[in-house]
């Protein structure tokens, strides 16, 4: 039941967020110390802020009213994915290219997995290149990466 609310819900967000201007990032519907919560992470290119996550809240909640899926009770939140989200593709590190990441590998070099530095660039749709924090250089497939997320 708990993966056909997301699945609706997230349908409902796909249509919903292009004309605010905004994308879906994830949805999830968990029961969490206090109760149940259903939380919808939106972005955008250029940040999301207190007004957006409120108009999509107001959206959100006024379709689950309407579609009444959700028997017990539950937390709507709707927040960004924050300044340390995850990189789930290639494409999002295209997108902060330039910026700071921690990148753990599936396998080590040099007997390290984990590394972090700015984004350089990406070839090839598949391979990326960090400059690490000791200016040294690190090229790996997206297909080797276990995580990746942006770092402050």
């Amino acid at each position: 039941m708990n993966d056909l609310i997301v699945q609706k819900v997230q349908s409902f967000a796909k249509e919903l967020l292009p004309s605010m201007g905004l994308e879906l990032f994830e949805v999830q519907f968990r029961r969490e110390g206090h109760g149940w919560v259903l939380r919808l992470f939106i972005d955008r290119e250029e940040g999301v802020s207190l007004d957006d996550c409120s108009m999509v809240s107001r959206e959100i909640s006024d379709y689950l009213d309407v579609e009444d899926m959700i028997e017990q009770p539950y937390h709507l939140e709707v927040s960004s994915p924050g300044l340390e989200r995850p990189l789930r593709n290639v494409n999002e590190f295209k997108r902060f290219r330039g910026q700071k990441a921690r990148v753990k590998l599936r396998e080590s070099r040099g007997g390290q997995r984990v590394f972090i530095g700015k984004i350089f660039q990406v070839y090839d749709d598949r391979n990326i290149e960090l400059i690490l924090e000791n200016g040294d250089p690190l090229t790996f497939s997206y297909d080797q990466v276990h995580t990746a997320r942006l770092s402050i």
